[in-house]
């Protein structure tokens, strides 16, 4: 049954293209691109990890950051997507970075083939100093 969780994809991926346009786009950044705009809310994310790789045949994503926001998620991997098949350079998602707002150009991939692994916090001795460093660079953007 992994029509539930898994994702297919009847067009050929090519992997190295993949990973190298994902790995343009970790880091903090404003992914207003990604996301579906929330009023009061922020976009600058801290993506920590974006990578592909082949596990029982399959071509699975890797993606971790400190928050997403709305959509972010199925927007990443909807534009890698298009990388992928090469419909878009690899430097393509990351030129989305400097977009003010969501572009029309980013499909959303469906939800059915995201699953969630887990929620990670910083130990305990670092989660507060990660929690102000978090509210203060989101709260300037908010500020702006």
């Amino acid at each position: 049954m992994q029509r539930r969780d898994t994702l297919g994809w009847f067009r050929l991926l090519d992997e190295d293209l993949l990973n190298a346009a994902s790995a343009l786009l970790v880091g903090e950044h404003d992914f207003v691109a990604f996301c579906r705009r929330r009023e009061g809310a922020t976009t600058i994310r801290e993506l920590q990890r974006l990578d592909w790789t082949r596990f029982d045949g399959a071509l699975v994503a890797h993606v971790s950051a400190d928050a997403f926001c709305h959509s972010m998620v199925r927007s990443l991997i909807g534009a890698l997507l298009a990388v992928g098949e090469g419909r878009q350079p690899v430097e393509w998602p990351a030129s989305l970075l400097r977009a003010t707002m969501r572009p029309s150009t980013v499909a959303v991939a469906p939800p059915h083939g995201l699953t969630l692994l887990g929620v990670d916090y910083p130990p305990d001795d670092e989660l507060a100093a990660r929690a102000e460093h978090t509210r203060n660079v989101r709260q300037s953007q908010i500020d702006d």
